[in-house]
């Protein structure tokens, strides 16, 4: 089963963004993730277009982009555009999903969807078929370094079981509270991506952090 790491560019220093992102693409890190919040869906503001659209000029991993947005479907051609290689949208924040699905999907790039952590996952049993990924919230969205939910192993299990059921290859990723302990049970439940943000770029090594994660 893949075992891939994201670090999240929310916690990079914006002073050096241009070096953390060179860390990212010396690093084992499978893709660099994007907390896009608009202030309304979230109660924060981080970045939108022009910041990815920037970063896609010197990265070399994958851009994994997850709207924290409302409407997004306003939005998708942009960031698709932008350089997105993934987008994800909230299932809380669409009324019609499997339209939004199949518009991202319509840019060529990988469409995923995310559940915040009150959000069950036989919520996605009905379009579970068209998507390339899951994204969990082990936290609730809008800020980083908050304390891991315990429920969300549960949800990795019952998701895993859901898409080994429908016979799909999508991959199940999650988003908040990651460290080696709870990533290490997160990848034994079924999942296959964990998102790290202040965990990655609070040490004093991030790079050997993101290989350590990859291990686990």
């Amino acid at each position: 089963m893949k075992r891939l790491v994201a670090p999240s560019i929310l916690s990079a220093d914006f002073n050096y963004l241009g070096k953390d992102i060179e860390m990212i693409n010396q690093s084992e890190a499978d893709y660099i993730h994007f907390d896009v919040m608009d202030g309304v869906f979230v109660p924060n503001i981080s970045f939108g277009v022009p910041v990815i659209k920037h970063v896609k000029k010197i990265a070399r991993k994958p851009l994994d982009v997850h709207l924290m947005i409302v409407n997004p479907d306003h939005f998708i051609e942009p960031f698709a555009e932008a350089g997105a290689s993934i987008l994800t949208v909230h299932y809380e924040a669409c009324t019609h999903l499997n339209r939004t699905v199949q518009l991202i999907k319509s840019f060529g790039i990988k469409a995923s969807v995310c559940l915040n952590p009150h959000t069950p996952v036989a919520a996605l049993e009905d379009i579970i078929h068209d998507l390339d990924m899951v994204l969990l919230m082990s936290v609730n969205p809008g800020f980083g370094g908050q304390k891991f939910i315990e429920n969300t192993y549960k949800k990795v299990r019952q998701l895993r079981g859901m898409i080994d059921v429908a016979g799909t290859e999508c991959l199940i990723e999650v988003d908040g509270g990651v460290n080696y302990k709870t990533g290490k049970r997160l990848f034994e439940a079924g999942a296959n991506v964990l998102v790290a943000g202040s965990f990655v770029f609070g040490a004093e090594n991030p790079s050997e952090v993101i290989s350590g994660l990859k291990q686990l």
